[in-house]
């Protein structure tokens, strides 16, 4: 496997996953699922999986798909897909939230990852994905706009303005 792919969770990334990881140090971890306990390996992708069908979520939660973008034996981003939005979620939170390995920030991989997201969105049959990001997140917000989403409304949450943008996905190697 030389080319990048989208794939589901899977444990031979485990040390990749770890260095990952380690290599954010104290930043703030995005999608959410990154901050779930990774010590036990295999739990982890259980877990990951039990989200995604919808067992034993947290109140507020929704299933939600976790796919992690990876070159060779290397995990560069990771992107988690909620398969519904419910009040709370639809406010803040939207259906996508990803996150580019710090090492490899500034190379594309946030658009890759965008793009072969908002195709598993498509296929899950959303037909309008909601996507936010803080506003003082430039990089976000640029590539959110640069994949052709419309900026629908600002609220403020915990003290923060989160931006809110609608996107329509195509299906790939469609211009418009």
């Amino acid at each position: 496997m030389d080319a990048m792919q989208l794939i589901r969770p899977h444990l031979r990334f485990r040390e990749s996953y770890l260095a990952y990881i380690r290599e954010m140090g104290e930043e703030e971890r995005y999608p959410f699922v990154m901050d779930l306990p990774c010590e036990d390996f295999p739990a982890l992708l259980h877990r990951l999986d039990d989200i995604s069908r919808g067992i034993n979520l947290p109140a507020g939660s929704v299933p939600s798909s976790t796919f992690w973008l990876v070159e060779q034996e290397q995990l560069l981003g990771v992107s988690n897909l909620r398969h519904c939005l419910n009040e709370q979620i639809r406010e803040v939170g939207g259906h996508i939230g990803l996150g580019i390995r710090p090492s490899r920030r500034g190379q594309g991989l946030g658009r890759a990852l965008l793009a072969l997201t908002l195709e598993q969105a498509r296929k899950l049959g959303i037909d309008q994905v909601h996507i936010h990001c803080y506003q003082d997140n430039q990089a976000s917000g640029g590539l959110i706009r640069a994949m052709g989403a419309v900026r629908d409304s600002q609220i403020l949450a915990a003290g923060k303005v989160v931006e809110r943008f609608i996107l329509t996905p195509q299906p790939q190697g469609d211009t418009g």
